[in-house]
């Protein structure tokens, strides 16, 4: 059942979505029918790069379209501008927040300061922050994932897979939460193959150079680890990392997609025979779940970790020269049932 705070405020401002939106982000707001029921629903703002990353933002959208569909309730998913500050995310979050709309999710870590400050001017609405574990109060929830047990696997298929026994990492921003995917896939491939060597290297310093929105950077930085005879390349690295794909589908090596099922994606479907798997966390499981508990009326809040325990991390098994390989499929079983029972403990940095 919705909260009776949302319904208090349904219908208001409808019109004035786009105009309220307008200097702080593009905006897409849809109505599941023609007489929507006059109250509105979940509301994303996304992380750099957008939708259409192939990635990160997309898993975001992919769990808003299915909280829209089964709850027939309005929606809005609003892109973030260049160059934006804090104070520009903390309008746009307000402004949904005023509109009645609830949940609002900001998409990515850059949004914490952002929803700390307007949770608490909002209260009866909820929030949620992914890849963001610092923001605490009684109307937010910390959308998180243990990434790093993701990335370990995709390192036992790296060194599984490499021919030259050396293989690469792209990190599209050098920060704590990218720092996870590379500890991970480097205790991966060590533990695997300790012959193995792993090539690492960050495109950027910060999210404002393009670390995770450059497909440019991260073409250049995997063509260079490829002349380095790395055959095998992992990106964490956001829009950034089709570039890391062009550049092995280029030089017939593997790639190793992140967040999403790149295999699966129309936009890298020219790509996808080089796709050998993406570490996945299923962000759109997390936002839609974080949809239907404010729907139930028991909202999430606090801490809520995806791993590989929960399902919410792993290997994506789209390719079939992946998933029909049995020594490698057994490799990867075995390394996730020891991280899930706590045999192996992976490093997050």
């Amino acid at each position: 059942m919705r909260r009776v705070s949302r319904i208090a405020v349904a219908g208001a401002a409808t019109a004035s979505l786009a105009l309220a939106l307008s200097a702080c982000g593009g905006t897409s707001t849809e109505s599941s029918s023609s007489e929507p029921k006059g109250d509105k629903g979940l509301a994303i703002a996304y992380d750099v790069g957008g939708k259409g990353d192939q990635s990160f933002n997309d898993a975001a959208y992919a769990g808003l379209e299915q909280a829209k569909s089964e709850f027939k309730y309005e929606t809005a998913d609003i892109e973030p501008t260049e160059g934006e500050t804090d104070a520009d995310k903390a309008q746009r979050l307000a402004s949904l927040a005023k509109q009645g709309y609830n949940p609002v999710i900001g998409v990515g870590y850059a949004y914490a300061p952002a929803v700390k400050e307007v949770a608490a001017k909002y209260p009866d609405t909820t929030f949620g922050v992914v890849d963001d574990s610092q923001v605490q109060a009684d109307n937010v929830a910390d959308l998180v994932f243990s990434e790093e047990e993701a990335s370990y696997l995709a390192g036992v298929a790296a060194a599984k897979s490499t021919k030259n026994n050396v293989v690469g990492f792209v990190g599209g921003v050098d920060i704590p939460l990218i720092h996870k995917f590379q500890a991970g896939f480097e205790q991966g491939v060590k533990d695997t193959n300790p012959k193995v060597k792993v090539l690492s290297q960050y495109l950027t310093q910060t999210a404002e150079e393009g670390g995770f929105s450059s497909p440019d950077k991260g073409k250049t930085a995997a063509e260079g680890q490829i002349e380095k005879k790395a055959d095998v390349v992992y990106a964490a690295a956001g829009l950034s990392g089709q570039g890391v794909i062009e550049a092995a589908a280029a030089n017939k090596v593997w790639a190793i997609g992140v967040d999403s099922d790149q295999y699966k994606q129309e936009a890298l479907a020219k790509y996808k025979d080089s796709i050998l798997t993406s570490a996945t966390k299923d962000v759109a499981k997390a936002v839609y779940n974080l949809a239907k508990s404010v729907e139930d009326g028991k909202p999430e809040t606090g801490i809520v970790r995806g791993d590989l325990k929960s399902g919410e991390v792993g290997l994506a098994d789209s390719n079939p020269k992946f998933a029909d390989d049995a020594e490698l499929q057994e490799a990867i079983e075995a390394a996730k049932e020891k991280i899930i029972s706590g045999e192996i403990k992976v490093k997050s940095s």
